[in-house]
This record gives structure tokens, sequence and C-alpha cells, in this order.
């Protein structure tokens, strides 16, 4: 039988089964500051089996039991004044009908949403609409007085710990950043130094060195803090291997059992080794329909892009939608040898590249509440050349966002194309063309290309995130314009990938930083990447007039004049990129980035922010999850099924995660 945890208070509780009968679904569930929050659909949720929906039940219970380590590796105060606000909101009885109030109400959501109290993408420490007094108010009245001094300078003061990851030049990279991956005024160079000692540049498996660990100095001593069952963050962990294990014991096959295993010895020990055995076990299961990621795995946010923030996803396969991404994984080897790369860079023998269309059951950690809505795995490298990795687009969640538009009567595509043939280009071909551009970004891009003998995959330091997202974004928009995409029946004609090319050209390069203050520059690693490509080739292709900034009644559009020219420059940058990569070219990718990919146009950016805040439209998205929950049968006890339940209370999950899934 299994471990029911409480489910939280809704006012809005259907089942997917009374939803499917229900129309319309609404998507949209709660705005506030610059994020929209959305609800996501599961289709299929009825036609897995009572054993599989066991497996997603205990596999989402394990990707819940990690939040508050996501928290905590964001910052080190992040746990505790959001236990703060937690308090405030379940335990204040005054007037909560106050402007006071709904301003710190709004501060509360955005430290959910966030993960901490910096901007989830812009990395920039946010501060409450509330005075400081009134919080202090707010903090007294509910018993938490003896916090105030501590904590409220944390809060207000903006130039204490102004930013998650520091990304600037003048000052020394670690110790200007929030993140709580370094202790004790850990630097740069001590920090290089020490994983350089265990690195061996001729090791054809390298390990990750510091990913799944905290570097702290003491006395002047370096040492790591693992984060493993009885070291840090252990008690989270064992909950989450708790789960793990309860899932192993339904799982859909041996193979399963088998990567599990691996992952709850490896959170066990906190050996890196065992993380290896189990990412290559669990890259060469293809055939099962469950699937999931769990650990620390992306390293964007360290400023060193060496450690691993903790996040979850549980999935299923959507086999229909997934047809497409066989097809072009099953091509994998003809991509990679007509890539533009310079021949010594591409892979001899494309090995496991496998591709498929998934519906996500359960976000969490870093994929909670916004999500990615592609992933590809395996990050070693090593184990993608041999082993190869498993790419997903995740189905349901580009249905919402799409669903979502059309739920609002504002459009940004209206407001910032040049002219209605544009638009009706991607109304038409729009929403295929951005998931074939995951496909790609995802399945080939990330799969693509080697590093060449005893290049070390951290060369590239604290421009690698930026470089890679830049590798495979380019590597899709390459081939989103060849014919062998309309030869394999993926692309309906020819002038379909001219909608993606407009797309992204024009979000790259003006629409993407109505998201950033004014004043602010790019920093985050996704937009960094967008930045550099649309903005490389404006200005490689200024002579030939590639793309045309054109001004029209006081606005500016950016409009494509050669798409073929425009393709041949998506080549010759991905040529350039690859070859960083290859070579570890620290200097060269340092000079893209600094050049093309972080600073903004003043101007531009002041028409940008004003045109999208005209359209009354909110730039960040994320999620609520829906709950998964035991049907037991009345007479006995024993569990018949699991439904899903559709909620619409962002803050009553944020309530629920707070109390039910924290340590």
């Amino acid at each position: 039988m299994s471990n029911v945890s409480a489910i939280h208070p809704d006012p809005d509780p259907h089942t997917e089964k009374e939803r499917a009968a229900e129309k319309p679904f609404k998507y949209s569930a709660d705005e506030f500051a610059d994020i929209q929050i959305l609800r996501y659909r599961v289709p299929g949720w009825d036609s897995l089996s009572l054993r599989q929906k066991e497996y997603i039940y205990h596999l989402g219970e394990a990707a819940k039991w990690g939040r508050d380590i996501l928290f905590d590796q964001n910052f080190k105060y992040n746990l505790r004044i959001r236990k703060v606000l937690e308090k405030i909101i379940e335990e204040y009885r005054e007037d909560k009908n106050s402007e006071n109030y709904r301003d710190f109400l709004i501060y509360a959501k955005r430290v959910f949403f966030s993960n901490g109290i910096h901007h989830h993408y812009a990395e920039d420490k946010f501060i409450p609409g509330c005075d400081r007094a009134y919080f202090k108010s707010l903090m007294v009245s509910t018993g938490q007085e003896a916090l105030c001094e501590e904590l409220l300078p944390v809060i207000y003061d903006p130039h204490l710990y102004p930013c998650r990851r520091y990304t600037g030049g003048d000052k020394e990279l670690l110790t200007a950043s929030s993140v709580n991956f370094y202790q004790g005024g850990v630097t740069r160079e001590e920090a290089d130094a020490f994983y350089a000692r265990m690195e061996n540049s001729a090791d054809p498996s390298p390990l990750s060195y510091g990913l799944n660990s905290k570097l702290i100095k003491k006395d002047g001593v370096l040492k790591e803090e693992v984060w493993k069952t009885g070291g840090l963050y252990g008690k989270s962990i064992e909950k989450i291997v708790e789960h793990l294990e309860a899932a192993s014991k339904v799982a859909e096959n041996e193979s399963q059992k088998e990567y599990i295993a691996n992952l709850t010895e490896y959170y066990r020990t906190g050996d890196l080794k065992i993380w290896d055995r189990y990412n290559i076990a669990w890259v060469q299961d293809q055939e099962s329909q469950v699937d999931f990621i769990n650990g620390f795995i992306e390293t964007y946010n360290d400023p060193l892009g060496r450690k691993g923030t903790w996040e979850a996803n549980v999935n299923f396969k959507d086999p229909e939608a997934s047809r497409r991404t066989q097809i072009i994984s099953s091509h994998a080897q003809w991509f990679e040898d007509h890539s533009p790369i310079d021949p010594q860079f591409k892979k001899k023998k494309v090995k496991g590249v496998s591709a498929k269309v998934i519906n996500v059951v359960c976000l969490g950690g870093d994929c909670y509440p916004a999500t990615p809505i592609g992933i590809n795995l395996p990050n070693a490298d090593w184990i993608r050349k041999k082993y190869g990795s498993k790419s997903v687009t995740i189905a349901n969640i580009t249905d919402a966002y799409d669903k979502a538009l059309q739920e609002s009567p504002r459009s940004m595509l209206t407001e910032f194309s040049w002219d209605e043939n544009e638009i009706a280009l991607i109304k038409r071909y729009g929403t295929l063309t951005s998931n074939l551009h995951t496909d790609l970004h995802e399945c080939l891009g990330h799969g693509s290309g080697q590093l060449l003998s005893g290049v070390s995959p951290n060369s590239l330091g604290e421009y690698s995130s930026a470089i890679e997202e830049a590798r495979a974004d380019l590597f899709a928009l390459y081939y989103l314009a060849d014919s062998k995409l309309t030869e394999l029946g993926v692309l309906p004609d020819r002038n379909a990938y001219k909608a993606e090319y407009m797309n992204f050209i024009r979000n790259g390069i003006f629409t993407q930083f109505s998201r950033i203050e004014l004043g602010k520059s790019n920093t985050e690693a996704h937009m960094q990447d967008r930045k550099l490509i649309a903005q490389w080739c404006y200005e490689q292709g200024r002579a030939e007039n590639v793309i045309e900034k054109k001004i029209r009644d006081g606005k500016t559009y950016f409009v494509i004049n050669d798409f073929g020219r425009l393709r041949t420059l998506f080549g010759r940058l991905l040529r350039e990129i690859q070859r960083i990569k290859s070579e570890g070219d620290y200097r060269a990718g340092k000079s893209l980035i600094d050049t093309y990919a972080v600073h903004i146009d003043p101007i531009l950016h002041k028409e940008v922010k004003e045109r999208f805040e005209a359209l009354h439209l909110k730039p960040y998205k994320g999620f609520i999850n829906p709950d998964i929950v035991p049907v037991a049968d009345p007479a006995d006890g024993h569990i018949t099924d699991y439904e899903i339940i559709y909620r619409n209370d962002y803050l009553g999950q944020m309530l629920h995660y707070g109390r039910h899934y924290s340590i």
C-alpha cells in the first residue's frame, strides 16, 4: 500500500476524467509581478496501468522532496526567509486587504516562484513592494521578532547579496555571487586550482568533479561537503531515496530497477563514479514508457559551471507525437556527417541518440515552477560519445503555453511582426517549427560534435553554458532550412522553416529583453545564447542587408530579407562555436559572449519594455503541478487507482509543499 501524503484543500479540484468532459479547461491560474501561473493537462493518464501509476506516484513524491535543497543552493538565507513568509501567510490575522499586505503577498509569491529571493531568470535580488517597517510588523505579529535584525537587511538592502550569479568583470566571480556552492570566501582561483588537482586530461571518462558538493574554506584549507545521506542535505535526500526505492518495487522492468539502484547508491555515497554508472544505465533504457530525471544535474547557476542544482521531472511517453522525434534521431548520423563544422570535430559514429515526446506529470526542484520545454541528458561529453543521449520535448507544457496564449486577447505576434504575410506564416507553421527546433536542439544539437582529446569539459568556465546552448540552437536553426526535413516528412514544405527564423531573430535581438529591467545587462545563459546568435548574424550580414532594422510609426521591427544567406551565417557561426568548444578556446568564447551577448541597446530596451507593457502580458510563466491522488477501496483500504486532480491555487500549492515536503 502506498504512503499517502495529505492533499491541500483547493476550491477547484477536478480529476482528469472530469476535465476531459469539461470544456474549456482554463490554463491560466494566477498573475503577479512579471509572472503568469499556468496549469497543464496530463493526456493519456487513464491509459496507464495501475502499476505504472503507482510508479509515477512515488517518483513524483521523490521529485517534491528536493525542493528545500534548491532553495538552499540558490542562497544561504533562502530557506529561512521562505519559512518566515510561510508563517506570516498562515498565521497573520489582521488586515489582509491593505495595499501593504497585497505587496507583501506578491513578494512571497515571487520568492516561491524563484526558489529564493533572486529573480529566477535575471538573477538579481528583488525587493518587497511594502516598506521595511510594515514587513517587520508582520514578523513581530507572528512571533518572529528575533529574526528581524538578521533577515530584514538581507531582504531590503539592495547592496547586500545583489545577484545570485555574478557575471561581470570588475569583482571576484565567486565572492560576488550569492549562490551557496562556495563558503568561507573561496575565490575562483582557489576553486579552479582545487579541482585541477583532481582532473586528469588523459582520462577518457573524466568524473564531473564538484557536481554534488559545496566547496568550503576554513582556516585557509579547502574541503568539500558532499550532498548525500548522512552529509549535506542528508535528511531531504533520505526522503528522496525512500520514494525512489518504493518506486523501484513497482518499476516497469529490470532496467529501471537497475538504474534506480545505482541512483540511490549514489545518493547514499556521493560517489561520482556511481553517478556515471547510473547515467550509462539510464541512457540505455529506450523501451520504458515511464521515465524521470532526479539529481544534481544542470550547472547554469554555478559561476564556474561545475555544481549541479537539484532538479526532477516525472513523465511518460506520447507514442503518437514521438514519431517525429524518432524519425529525426534515426537519421542522427546523416545530420552529423552533413554538419558545416570542421570534420575533426565530428563524431565518426553517433551512438545511442534517442528522442521522444513526453507528457510531464510532476515537476520538481529547478524544473518547478518554471520548466524547460526540452531536455537532453546526460551532460557528460564522454558518456554522450560512447553511449549516446536521451532527448525529450515536453508536449503538454508547450501545449499549455499555446492554449494560454489563445485565452489572451493580446498578442506579441501582431505587435512585433512587420506585416500580415509574416503573421500568417507564423500562425500557420509557428507551433510546428518551434517544436521541431526544440527537437533538433535537444536531440541532435547537444549530442553532436566532440571534444578533442585532452580538452577538459570545464575549459570554457563561466561561458560554457551560454556557448553550449548557442551551439545546440545553431545546429537546430541550420537544419530547419534543410530539404532533408521535408524529405523525411517532418516539415510540410520548404518555406515552413521561415516561421522559426522570424521568431528567433526577433526574439534574440529585441523582444526577449522585455524580461530584463532597464539598465541591466543580459546575464542568463539561454538569453545570452539567443542574443549572441541574432546580434552576430545581424552585424555579419549588415553589408548584404540580410536582416534589416525598419522603423514605422516610431516602432522598430527586424525583418529578414535573405533567408538563404541567414542560414549560411548560422552555419558559419556554428562552425566557429563548435571549434571553440572542441578546442576549449576560453578566450574566443569569452570574446563572443562579451561582444554580442551581454550588452543591450538602451534605446531598443526602453522601446520593447514600453510596447510589451502596453500589451499587459507577463514575460515569465510557470506551472502548478496536478496532484496524483491514491484512490482506496473503502472495504479494505487497498489502492485501486491513482487519479490526476488539477488545482488552480498557486499559493495553496506553495504552502502545501512547504508544510509537507520540508525537513
